[in-house]
């Protein structure tokens, strides 16, 4: 069929064409389905959307993602790729073999796949889980795709954490106490999908975070290390895309998680990577034994990629440090490298640089290195060489000005702070759009508290968030407060 090609906005990030409802069932083509378009010699696969108002018969819209196409074009059914057979075959739970793994890959990586194909690839991987085979033909199709970094150095010093914990603000405080020590260690970061800041937000707030490859390895060079936004670079770019359809539905697969950090880590040319897993009630990995296990398959797949992966299991059952939120979790950066700060956020940082010393081999004392100051200098060399102000300090960091206190409502002992709900009290005040949302704990688990008193206070940037955020407080406890000698832990 000859139809004449328009430009269309229409918003999505799929690579779309809008047919005419008419047109579509002279073609035998419905909603979801592709279609080949040839002009000029060039053949390109859309994805159907029907309708009947926004293109008229005989025109075909065209959105962004395919390119620019215009005028007379030929278009006619297209198959359908041959993933779509093998996420059936995971729905069925069946095991899926190396090259069906690597075609699923690559058809994420060209937008192959409608956004319900894969969601239904995200559901079948949580459903029925990745074996290990699975898991490890999976992080290295996921690795083969993007940029690689490859480095001179026979040693490259990486971390990670799975997330789950606000305020878990270890990275900028790690980097540069491995740095000082000698180690190159280029940190990737992402910025938050449900948190209330990544660490690229966190930095952000300090510095640039978007740099190219050749640009990353002229920071290393000058710094020993640097904390840049992953998604700036092509590494591993099917993570980002997986990620997208993961986030609507709150999920993240053990296999795939495995599969998106280590394909990262391989894909920045890391040899020796300290992953951190917390667990408690509230964090993504709830129990010891689960955390146990997913750090025995962390480690398998490393020593399959020729990785040396150590894991660090960590309490994860409360927020780290106080402050959550771009501004608030910068500014306990900054004091921690300066000498203060919260003690937990200090203690997690010095044991995981020390982990990853042991890992490397290197003779270095992570407290010693944090409290001489050195770790301090390297990091301000890094915001500098990163567009950054090298001579900030805490106090220059403002949170929101629209500020509301939530009390405790009894005299009590703090039981329990929720990181699913300080996380979300903190997204609706509007963080981290808006780096200066977050809130601020007063009350921590262990610490008492009196009627009346403040146990948090929610920053925002504007009063229309802040109102949002305190309607989430009205309905939930975020901070549980008992009293020392109550019996009843809950009632349902």
């Amino acid at each position: 069929m000859q139809l004449v090609a328009e430009p269309i906005d229409i918003g999505t990030r799929s690579p779309t064409v809008l047919l005419n409802e008419s047109d579509a069932a002279e073609l035998g083509v419905h909603a979801l389905e592709r279609v080949q378009l040839r002009r000029d010699g060039r053949t390109t696969i859309g994805i159907v959307e029907l309708t009947d108002e926004l293109v008229s018969e005989g025109t075909l819209g065209v959105t962004r993602r395919l390119g620019h196409i215009e005028g007379d074009v030929e278009v006619s059914v297209a198959p359908q790729p041959d993933s779509v057979y093998y996420i059936r075959k995971k729905l069925d739970d069946i095991e899926l073999e190396a090259d069906e793994l690597s075609q699923i890959v690559r058809d994420i990586y060209e937008e192959r796949l409608a956004d319900v194909e894969l969601g239904a690839y995200v559901s079948a991987t949580y459903t029925n889980g990745l074996s290990m085979e699975e898991t490890m033909h999976l992080t290295e199709s996921m690795a083969d795709v993007g940029e690689t970094i490859a480095w001179e150095e026979p040693v490259i010093a990486d971390k990670h954490s799975i997330g789950g914990v606000a305020g878990n603000r270890v990275t900028p405080i790690l980097v540069p106490i491995v740095a000082a020590a000698g180690l190159k260690i280029p940190k990737t970061s992402s910025r938050a999908v449900t948190s209330a800041a990544g660490t690229a937000d966190t930095m952000e707030v300090l510095c640039d975070v978007e740099f190219s490859v050749a640009e990353i390895r002229d920071i290393v060079g000058k710094t020993g290390g640097c904390l840049v936004w992953g998604g700036a670079v092509n590494l591993s770019p099917v993570d980002d895309q997986i990620i997208r359809a993961e986030t609507p539905l709150s999920i993240d697969p053990k296999g795939q998680l495995i599969a998106s950090v280590l394909s990262k880590k391989q894909s920045a040319g890391s040899t020796n990577v300290v992953v951190d897993i917390p667990y408690g009630e509230g964090a993504k990995v709830e129990s010891l034994a689960e955390a146990r296990e997913l750090a025995e398959d962390f480690n398998r797949v490393g020593d399959h990629l020729g990785m040396a992966i150590e894991c660090a299991i960590t309490t994860g059952a409360a927020p780290v440090g106080r402050g959550v939120g771009p501004v608030l979790e910068a500014r306990e950066v900054l004091a921690t490298l300066s000498g203060g700060g919260p003690n937990d956020l200090r203690v997690k940082a010095i044991r995981l640089a020390d982990l990853l010393f042991e890992s490397t081999g290197v003779d270095a004392d992570a407290a010693e290195i944090l409290d001489s100051g050195r770790a301090e200098e390297t990091f301000r060399e890094i915001l500098a060489a990163q567009n950054g102000d090298p001579d900030v300090e805490a106090a220059d960091l403002s949170p929101g000005r629209h500020t509301v206190a939530v009390r405790a409502d009894r005299d009590g002992v703090v039981t329990h702070v929720n990181n699913r709900l300080v996380n979300e009290v903190a997204r609706r005040a509007g963080a981290p759009r808006d780096p200066g949302a977050g809130l601020e704990l007063h009350r921590r688990v262990g610490e008492m508290a009196a009627s009346g008193e403040t146990l948090f206070t929610v920053h925002a940037e504007s009063e229309d968030k802040l109102a949002d955020a305190k309607a989430l407080t009205d309905r939930v406890e975020t901070v549980r407060v008992r009293h020392p000698d109550e019996a009843l832990v809950d009632r349902v």
